[in-house]
């Protein structure tokens, strides 16, 4: 074993080849890389190929191409648009205005498209043009897109979870319904949150879009409808028992496809476009996780994980200071990684030592999505940021960094809440799955 201190220094090393701009899967190949050659000698890099292989040969791993295929038709489809409409129909009572409405479509939408980044360009196209013109706050106005755009990563179907499902059998079902109830409230606290904001300081919020009648408001409601039942089908079809994960991501294609028919925006431009951007965001993620497997191969036959264990055992910290610290660890990598790289790079170090303190597997998982959240709006990598600034056009990022201060503390209170309430998370599975 080469014990923690050279596990540092690797760790470093792989920090240090993203930072000089190399690309995250060929950072965690060349640690690897670096690693088995200097400890183990050859045969260990020549069974490279037999690691791939059997790291993705996975039928689970099916679920992320589709759900990102699903995710890319529905930007296309324009179901955004009527969705926003419906839901500024609907909330514009409330303090905030259409604030509210900003949260509110990124949560359904989350919960169809299963990311984070598709959700803030998209939810941004629509939104931002509409409250520049009635003169809304900028910061709070990107801030709540970029902080509602997190809940795609949370809300199931999520990329994430597949992921980290994969990478430590931890059931898909059960982390998709984990993540159901922590979703919705903290859905309802950004909404609570903007209320509160918008109360105290009147000025924040412009005036809300023209009143529509009851008659328009009720037809509205058909705007909501496809991504709902597209929910209720990909969900119902896994917690039933009809379909696997990776089933019912086809089967949510398949609707997805019907809602563009539906809206008459189907073409094959529209279909080879999705096709081109899916098979780009999924080389992304599969590539990545080709070197993030073999990294977690060479670290386990290195013994870097019982080592962690042991130093851990002997220091005799808890579950509960090992998970705040390991907040404290995910907060500070945050600020240098990309949230899916941040992910599958630290899972095969933190994820034993979870299991040997008796963490609940499903929870943790909860757990890190929720730190993925955090990362996806921390400055200076936070992908949310610049995607919201980018569909902005104008002004500076630092207008949508500290547009999103308030919702990262409010995030940072919800884990407490999940820490002490672990319940937040495991009663739905554990209803479901009993």
């Amino acid at each position: 074993m080469i014990g923690v201190t050279g596990a540092g220094i690797g760790f470093l090393m792989m920090l240090g080849l993203m930072m000089i701009g190399l690309p995250v899967a060929i950072s965690l190949f060349l640690t690897a890389f670096v690693g088995a050659w200097a400890f183990l000698g050859w045969p260990t890099l020549m069974g490279f190929g037999n690691q791939m292989w059997s790291g993705q040969n996975d039928f689970i791993l099916t679920a992320i191409p589709l759900f990102v295929f699903l995710g890319e038709i529905l930007v296309r489809s324009g179901v955004a648009n009527g969705l926003y409409r419906c839901l500024s129909d609907w909330l514009n009572r409330l303090p905030g205005g259409l604030l509210h409405s900003n949260i509110g479509a990124s949560a359904i939408f989350a919960a169809v498209s299963g990311s984070s980044v598709a959700t803030a360009a998209t939810i941004g196209t629509v939104a931002l043009p509409i409250m520049k013109e009635r003169g809304y706050d900028a910061r709070l106005t990107t801030g709540s897109i970029a902080a509602g755009a997190t809940l795609g990563i949370l809300i199931p179907p999520s990329i994430n979870m597949i992921i980290y499902g994969s990478m430590t059998n931890t059931s898909i079902g059960q982390l998709f319904a984990a993540g159901v109830v922590p979703g919705l409230l903290l859905t309802a606290l950004f909404m609570m949150l903007i209320a509160v904001m918008c109360v105290l300081r009147p000025e924040l919020a412009g005036p809300a879009l023209p009143s529509r009648s009851w008659s328009e408001k009720i037809a509205s409601l058909g705007d909501i409808f496809p991504p709902f039942v597209i929910f209720v089908v990909v969900m119902g079809t896994i917690y039933l028992g009809w379909a696997t994960p990776t089933e019912s991501a086809a089967i949510g294609v398949i609707c997805s496809l019907l809602v563009a028919v539906a809206k008459r925006r189907f073409s094959m431009a529209l279909l080879h476009e999705s096709m081109i951007a899916t098979v780009r965001i999924s080389s992304m993620i599969l590539l990545i996780m080709v070197g993030a497997q073999f990294l977690n191969f060479v670290i386990g036959v290195l013994g870097i994980p019982q080592a962690l264990t042991t130093m851990v055992s002997q220091t005799g910290a808890g579950p509960i200071e090992i998970i705040l610290l390991l907040i404290v660890f995910y907060l500070i990598l945050g600020c240098f990684m990309e949230t899916l790289s941040m992910m599958i790079a630290t899972l095969p170090v933190v994820f034993p030592l979870v299991v040997h303190l008796g963490i609940d597997p499903v929870w943790f998982g909860i757990f890190l999505v929720l730190m993925m959240e955090v990362g996806l709006i921390t400055p200076p990598i936070g992908m949310n940021l610049y995607v919201v600034q980018g569909v902005r056009g104008t002004g500076s990022i630092m207008d949508v960094i500290y547009g999103s201060i308030p919702f990262v503390v409010l995030m940072l209170a919800f884990t407490g809440l999940l820490i002490v309430w672990p319940q937040i998370a495991l009663w739905l599975p554990q209803q479901l799955f009993q």
